[in-house]
């Protein structure tokens, strides 16, 4: 009872009398908590090669105070003797692992630090190192002290997004904020959650002369992803698109290439033309651009008008010589200026010879009086819905209201030939899609996943097949 009683007393006695003693001493032997970093996840190609991954860098820096005082408080290096005797070396090792800079200049550069007495002397400015560049720097004479606190090297170590196949789909994989390792746009920003993982806890421990880390919570990793992309055709791709363009010397291009069943997309390349007249992934356009598709929007108009069934396959339209007054505005074909067709177009025709007049003639007789029907189509066919794919800065389809302020008399007419309307490269490429995949719709897929459908019958089966014909006829008969 009496051993008891003593224990008690003394636990009371540490917890109040001593209390602020050993508060102090906690501070002294262990450090606050710190941050145990996750390894970020690896963005795969489709079959399984790295397309993005976290490989790290590293800075070296030489203190060169870590020694003490001397009788006059100048700070001085335990090891100056050692350091001078080395540095020949040393900076013939370091021209080796970085031809960059002659040995004279390492050796001037690293002399400057120790006269000035720096604390944190970069030994490379300007010069990242790779994992194998550093440990070949470890293994030369000075760096190579087992004790770090008498040579005074300081390892800064940090994880640097690399893409294994260079600028490659650039725009869609996206950026990190180099240092801050925070992703900044493309898949790195839509999976950050994912790939980023969660930070562990740790904190050091004073044991006799060094400090120990003492883990508290382990960090998870971040999980790999896997992409849709096809590395070989997404080359194939912005190769294909890079040539083209410097033939017709355009600004700005997009090629999306979807499977249809899954909705995968396998290729993804948007280029845009730089001052210096060649071409770079400049912005992520496929799916943030909004832009007047054009004669593309022709197939979306006349699907309504054959799903409504106020046109058939077989109606016609005399184009007589491609131009046509309509609502005070001239409406004309692309050959207006050799005098025409002069002939009567059916639909399957008016698509194979992309016929302005044709194409606004059907849908403006026929929704003329009650044009919100026409949009009304748009919509039910899905080209003007939003896709809701999880990338920041993706745009919506923008399709011309009724009830807007802009709306006139020509706004159906031109709005039935791709004007007016402002809608991104992938709701595009979504919509003809559908028409391949017999009329389904699924949502375009940028990681492996189950299949998403956003509208299981956009149209008819037969009006779905006159449009597959009329394009197949397109491609092989027409422009």
């Amino acid at each position: 009872m009496l051993v008891s009683i003593a224990i008690i007393a003394r636990t009371l006695y540490t917890m109040t009398a001593k209390r602020g003693h050993w508060t102090n001493m906690a501070k002294v032997f262990v450090k606050d908590s710190l941050t145990v970093k996750p390894a970020r996840g690896n963005i795969l190609s489709s079959d399984g090669l790295l397309m993005a991954s976290s490989l790290p860098d590293y800075k070296i820096y030489l203190d060169f105070k870590s020694g003490g005082a001397d009788k006059d408080e100048k700070l001085y290096h335990i090891k100056d003797s050692v350091f001078h005797s080395k540095l020949d070396s040393m900076c013939v090792g370091l021209n080796q692992i970085i031809p960059e800079w002659s040995p004279e200049k390492f050796k001037e550069h690293l002399e400057k630090g120790w006269k000035k007495g720096s604390r944190y002397y970069d030994i490379s400015p300007g010069h990242r190192l790779t994992y194998i560049q550093f440990n070949d720097v470890m293994r030369l004479p000075y760096f190579n002290f087992k004790n770090k606190n008498e040579s005074g090297v300081v390892v800064v170590p940090r994880n640097n997004r690399k893409k294994p196949f260079g600028s490659l789909a650039k725009r869609t994989l996206g950026e990190m904020y180099g240092a801050k390792d925070s992703a900044r746009s493309g898949m790195e920003l839509a999976f950050d959650t994912l790939l980023r993982g969660e930070p562990g806890k740790r904190h050091r421990k004073k044991i006799r002369k060094a400090y120990t880390d003492i883990i508290d919570k382990e960090a998870i990793d971040g999980y790999d992803l896997v992409s849709t992309i096809d590395v070989s055709m997404q080359d194939i791709c912005e190769s294909t698109l890079r040539d083209n363009m410097k033939i017709i010397n355009a600004d700005m291009g997009v090629v999306i290439l979807m499977e249809t069943k899954t909705g995968d997309i396998k290729a993804i390349a948007n280029l845009m033309k730089y001052d210096d007249g060649n071409y770079y992934e400049a912005a992520n356009f496929a799916l943030a651009s909004l832009m007047e598709p054009g004669s593309t929007f022709k197939t979306a108009s006349l699907l309504v008008a054959l799903d409504d069934g106020v046109i058939t396959p077989d109606d016609k339209v005399d184009v007589g010589c491609g131009v046509l007054k309509m609502h005070g505005s001239l409406m004309k074909d692309h050959n207006w200026t050799r005098g025409g067709y002069n002939k009567a177009l059916d639909v399957t025709e008016i698509m194979m010879y992309s016929s302005n007049v044709g194409t606004s003639v059907l849908i403006d007789n026929n929704y003329g009086s009650n044009p919100q029907k026409f949009v009304d189509g748009l919509k039910r066919i899905g080209i003007g819905e939003p896709l809701n794919l999880p990338f920041v800065g993706m745009a919506d389809p923008r399709i011309r209201q009724t009830d807007s302020k802009y709306w006139s008399k020509t706004s159906l007419a031109w709005m039935s030939i791709g004007y007016e309307n402002q809608i991104p490269p992938i709701s595009t490429a979504s919509f003809y899609n559908a028409i391949a995949n017999e009329g389904k719709m699924v949502k375009p897929m940028m990681y492996k996943g189950e299949t998403e459908i956003i509208n299981l019958q956009i149209a008819s089966n037969a009006n779905i097949d006159s449009l597959q014909m009329a394009m197949v006829k397109c491609v092989n008969e027409g422009l």
